[in-house]
């Protein structure tokens, strides 16, 4: 079962809630820092003690980690990180006398594998909630913030990842499973609602 609700995503009383976290796990700016301050300290020191892949890289782009909720309603944090999404200016537009090209561009999408590691993080987020008991999950609009990743593409991804994983489930666990889109914004709310109609 999939819900989409506005709010605050640190008061759910769910199994699990993800955090759209970075690579070093410790924190930072919106939803990661309004997380670790809900979970208190304990919060911090869990992710602490989780080992480095490589030299303060504890989660990687697209994988997720597993740590207790502490403070927090849900019983635990699964940990994504997502991809920031970059623009690129490139030359459009026709050409100057001589073949010079004009100096007019516009904004295009760089494709450094932004959708796949996206979807990594629905995907290994989802299986590591199923892995660890969990029956309720609940996920922030990742890489939509400070990372850029347009809301609309983002909700696209998010939404076939949850449908995709429901359904190769049989249909007793699918049914057991609740996905929660906890969105901060109505705009937000309003496109998940419009790719779930």
């Amino acid at each position: 079962m999939i819900k989409i609700i506005q709010g605050d995503i640190t008061t759910l009383a769910v199994d699990a809630i993800v955090n759209a976290a970075n690579q070093v796990m410790l924190g930072g700016g919106g939803v990661d820092g309004a997380i670790h301050r809900a979970a208190g300290r304990e919060l911090y020191e869990a992710c602490l003690k989780v080992p480095e892949v490589r030299p303060g890289i504890r989660c990687p782009t697209g994988e997720a980690r597993i740590t207790p909720g502490f403070k927090l309603p849900a019983k635990f944090v699964i940990h994504t990180v997502g991809p920031v999404y970059r623009e690129i200016t490139a030359p459009c537009g026709g050409s100057r006398p001589m073949g010079k090209r004009t100096r007019r561009a516009e904004r295009v999408p760089r494709q450094h594998g932004e959708p796949e590691k996206l979807a990594a993080c629905y995907r290994n987020s989802l299986v590591l909630a199923a892995e660890n008991g969990c029956k309720s999950i609940a996920f922030p609009c990742i890489s939509t913030g400070i990372y850029g990743y347009p809301i609309e593409d983002a909700a696209k991804i998010a939404v076939r990842e949850v449908e995709e994983f429901l359904a190769a489930k049989n249909a007793k666990d699918a049914e057991e499973m609740e996905v929660v889109f906890c969105c901060f914004s109505t705009h937000d709310v309003a496109v998940y609602e419009r790719l779930l109609k």
